[in-house]
C-alpha cells in the first residue's frame, strides 16, 4: 500500500492525474487494501489536474468502501468542486464533513467559499 502511495503521489505532483489514476485502479484490482492516504493522493491529484468529477468519484468510492476520509481527503475534494467551479457541491462537502466530525480547516474553508 505504501508504494502504491508514493506512485500515486509522485504522480500527483508532477500532474499527471491520468497516470495517478491508472496506479489506483491498478491497486484496487490488487490484494492491496485502499486507506485513506492512498485515497487522498488521488483525489489530490484529480483536484490538481482540473477533474473534480473524477474526485467526486473516487470520494464516493471511498465512502463506499467503508475507508475514513480524513480533512486531507475533504480538503482535496472541496478544492476540486471549487475550481470546477461547483460551489454547491463543494458546501455539500463542508456539510458532510461536520456531520462526520472530521476538522475543517482553513483550506477546507476557503475553498468552499471562494
Amino acid at each position: 500500500d505504501v508504494t502504491f502511495g508514493a506512485a500515486i503521489s509522485a504522480s500527483e505532483k508532477g500532474g499527471a492525474w491520468e497516470k495517478a489514476l491508472w496506479i489506483f485502479g491498478t491497486m484496487a484490482q490488487s490484494i492491496v487494501e485502499s486507506r485513506t492516504v492512498t485515497f487522498s493522493a488521488a483525489i489530490s491529484a484529480c483536484e490538481k489536474g482540473g477533474e473534480w468529477e473524477k474526485a467526486l468519484h473516487l470520494f464516493g468510492t471511498m465512502v463506499d468502501s467503508e475507508v475514513a476520509a480524513n480533512t486531507i481527503t475533504y480538503s482535496a475534494a472541496i478544492t476540486a468542486c471549487e475550481k470546477g467551479g461547483e460551489w454547491e457541491k463543494a458546501l455539500q462537502l463542508v456539510r458532510k464533513m461536520a456531520q462526520g466530525k472530521v476538522e475543517c480547516n482553513t483550506i477546507s474553508f476557503s475553498a468552499a467559499v471562494s
